[in-house]
């Protein structure tokens, strides 16, 4: 098979289905830009795809823009698609984010930790608030930070009206979310849980060092792998899916 090549920045209207209405959402709710169409000449003849459908075909999943709801339908959909795929190949997850959803954040948290393939994290950008935690969920020895990205982390935060008991529902709520990202960030990070909950208590922003020392990220990249470090992760992958 040919290297695939960038064809143009618009929607082929040969593609159809899935690829189509995928390109669309990411268009319409998450980047808002044209979407990239990948050509690949094979033995049938040309087979385009949208640059995210592309990426997934080699277990990439991008993670980017504010955590809501349809992100994380995407993002669940996509993990799950790639554990019936294979369950011992790792997944790799781009994340450059602000953060967003409480709860939209913790389906996909919760699904990380339930597919079976290691998760290979990696943050481009920015990863806060939700994001981070989300950074930090990679299989240990597996969680990248690009050398110039920051990483931030904060406890939650709500807004709630009505009547007093009401209000108070929502209070003793939001602070059940904190006592349960608070417990999260322990077993990723190692940390004593009194450093966590000192560290979140206001915004506490991290360049990538910082975050290693912290225990949300374990490598920080500067450049591509060379061969040899590229036997070296592939190695890591397979001790880390023969774990699993």
């Amino acid at each position: 098979m040919m290297s695939p090549t960038i064809l143009s920045y618009r929607l082929l209207p040969t593609l159809r289905n899935l690829s189509v209405q995928r390109s669309k959402l990411f268009h319409t709710s998450q980047c808002r830009h044209l979407i990239p169409i990948v050509v690949e000449q094979t033995g049938r003849g040309e087979r385009a795809y949208d640059i995210f459908s592309r990426l997934l075909k080699e277990r990439i999943i991008c993670v980017m823009g504010p955590i809501d709801d349809g992100i994380a339908s995407l993002v669940v959909a996509q993990l799950l698609f790639l554990q019936s795929e294979s369950s011992k190949k790792p997944v790799h997850m781009y994340i450059n984010s602000p953060g967003g959803s409480v709860t939209a954040g913790l389906g996909i948290y919760d699904t990380m930790q339930y597919i079976l393939p290691p998760i290979a994290t990696w943050c481009v950008g920015q990863c806060c608030s939700m994001a981070s935690l989300l950074l930090a969920a990679g299989t240990p020895g597996m969680r990248h930070s690009l050398p110039n990205a920051r990483i931030m982390i904060h406890q939650p935060s709500g807004g709630a009206r009505g009547q007093a008991t009401d209000i108070q529902i929502q209070a003793e709520e939001i602070l059940k979310i904190k006592r349960t990202i608070n417990n999260l960030y322990v077993k990723h990070t190692g940390l004593p849980l009194e450093s966590i909950e000192n560290s979140m208590e206001r915004d506490k922003f991290m360049s990538p060092v910082e975050a290693k020392e912290f225990g949300i990220i374990d490598k920080i990249l500067e450049h591509p792998p060379t061969p040899t470090q590229k036997q070296e992760l592939s190695s890591a992958d397979d001790s880390c899916s023969k774990e699993s």
